[in-house]
């Protein structure tokens, strides 16, 4: 269980679950196996940003943000030293 009694993957099992989702590969649940997983927001959206990926039968969850959606640093800001 993770914070506040969530069920959280381990970070190796995030890691794999995230890598197969940015790679657009199918998204298998590498705790129980289930292929049944649900990705909020679907696939297509027009909001970037968070990502939660949840499998619909161990109810284990991980979340990124997705690519591209960090703060952005127009070219004329300096660099902070």
């Amino acid at each position: 269980m993770g914070r506040r009694g969530i069920k959280e993957y381990r970070a190796p099992e995030a890691l794999i679950l995230i890598v197969a989702d940015r790679d657009r590969k199918p998204l298998v649940c590498p705790s129980c196996g289930s292929t049944d997983i649900h990705r909020n927001p679907p696939r297509g959206s027009e909001e970037p940003g968070r990502v939660t990926l949840t499998c619909a039968t161990c109810g284990r969850s991980a979340v990124y943000l997705e690519a591209g959606t960090g703060p952005v640093r127009s070219p004329e800001a300096p660099h902070p030293h």
